[in-house]
């Protein structure tokens, strides 16, 4: 039997990767690079979001098996990775 938390993480990657492929044929569609620019900026909020929930669900799940200094370096590295991809 699958874990809820492992099955929560696999619909959430899911529904992340629906969104990028209905971004694409949203961008073939209107054929605009003005469109296809914005639609690509909204992709960048869900990424980060799918990413910092699914790893707070694995965490969660994981949480007697993983220390709390190993939960704090995992969550430094993530905001690390956010605030690198914001930086220029």
């Amino acid at each position: 039997m699958i874990e809820r938390a492992l099955l929560m993480i696999i619909v959430l990657r899911i529904f992340s990767g629906s969104v990028d492929i209905t971004a694409a044929m949203l961008m073939y569609k209107f054929n605009d690079l003005e469109k296809a620019f914005y639609i690509n900026t909204l992709l960048a909020l869900v990424g980060p979001c799918v990413l910092i929930i699914t790893t707070g669900i694995a965490l969660f799940g994981l949480a007697e098996k993983v220390s709390l200094t190993r939960m704090i370096c995992l969550f430094a590295g993530i905001t690390l990775i956010l605030i690198s991809l914001k930086s220029n």
